[in-house]
């Protein structure tokens, strides 16, 4: 966890919302100069900080809405901190909420050295990345669509099964193979349905790669280098990451990326791990799945990961794995290096 340390003359804490924002600036004696709601407006932002100008730090809580106040504070060379909404318990944990009290306790926050810090994604490439968590989430609804067919195989008893009917040529006849006629209406939807979403995540990675090519070739290159990670997953990690630099060692890396558990302990003794839902999903999604694509076709690493089941089981096997692969991420773009099959496997 990071915090923003830096002091300033004022402190202004806001409590964004779509139309409106209360916004709460203190001064460094931690007296209230202005605690007002304001329309959520560039110029009545403008107008209300600007009698603290000389020095003043503005503050929001991570939420959807914080995009426009981040490029607006960049232009008009005020600084800016994203507050972690995990981590702010001061807000999520009082006896009384409203807009009023949660914009002080920012400012408070702030002034006291306090405010947990979110990661500022620079506005050049937040568009490519948000388009590519778009095109993740019209994946998973598609993958819903393969499951309710095959669940409805399982329900139905069929004697064939259907195999992997993400190939088109395994999808002719699949409603035909059913009596009723409402559950080979309800299957026809589905494969209808698969066959729209085909179409658009087509053109939507043709535009995604087209957009995304410019941002650090040499890196894109590098991780492609690792056995099954293509173009796609290759993005995620690098709109993801956006600069390796940022991350101070491979553990912070690593905890960013929810690829490790955090241990809870009090008095010397463990009370079991937390924070599971504090990182980035998308992260966690892209090294699971570049463990699962690395196993295919490759022998040394079925056999290490063999090893690895004999003593953890399959499922933690797999998250050492996908581990492993995200620690080698990080010494690969952190040093400009291919990957080393031999040196992640220990052979």
């Amino acid at each position: 966890m990071r915090f923003y340390t830096n002091q300033h003359k004022y402190y202004c804490g806001i409590d964004l919302h779509t139309r409106k924002m209360y916004i709460c600036i203190l001064d460094e004696k931690g007296e209230i100069r202005e605690h007002r709601n304001l329309k959520t407006d560039r110029d009545a932002f403008l107008k209300a900080v600007a009698p603290y100008r000389e020095d003043i730090v503005v503050a929001v809580e991570c939420i959807f809405t914080w995009y426009w106040v981040a490029d607006l504070c960049h232009k008009e060379g005020i600084p800016f901190v994203l507050g972690h909404a995990l981590y702010i318990k001061a807000i999520h944990g009082g006896k009384a909420k409203n807009d009023k009290i949660d914009s002080q306790k920012i400012a408070v926050l702030l002034r006291g050295g306090m405010m947990p810090m979110a990661y500022v994604y620079p506005a050049k490439m937040r568009a490519t990345r948000d388009l590519m968590r778009r095109r993740n989430h019209l994946m998973r609804k598609r993958s819903e669509l393969y499951a309710h067919i095959q669940n409805t195989n399982s329900q139905y008893n069929l004697p064939d099964p259907f195999g992997p009917i993400a190939r088109h040529k395994n999808r002719d006849g699949i409603a035909a193979q059913f009596e009723q006629p409402s559950v080979q209406k309800s299957i026809a939807v589905d494969i209808e349905m698969i066959r729209s979403y085909d179409g658009i995540l087509l053109q939507l990675e043709k535009s995604i790669i087209k957009l995304a090519n410019k941002h650090d070739p040499v890196s894109y290159a590098l991780l492609q280098t690792i056995p099954g990670v293509g173009r796609i997953i290759a993005l995620i990690i690098l709109y993801e990451i956006e600069n390796i630099r940022r991350f101070a060692s491979e553990q912070d890396f690593a905890s960013y990326s929810r690829l490790v558990k955090c241990a809870k302990e009090s008095n010397g003794k463990k009370c079991g791990s937390g924070g599971s839902k504090i990182g980035n999903a998308h992260l966690k999604w892209a090294f699971s799945e570049a463990a699962v694509r690395f196993l295919k076709g490759n022998d040394p690493a079925k056999k290490y990961l063999d090893r690895l089941t004999r003593k953890h089981g399959k499922s933690k096997a797999l998250s050492i794995l996908a581990h492993k692969l995200g620690r080698a991420v990080y010494f690969m773009l952190k040093n400009k290096e291919a990957f080393d099959q031999k040196e992640l496997l220990n052979i």
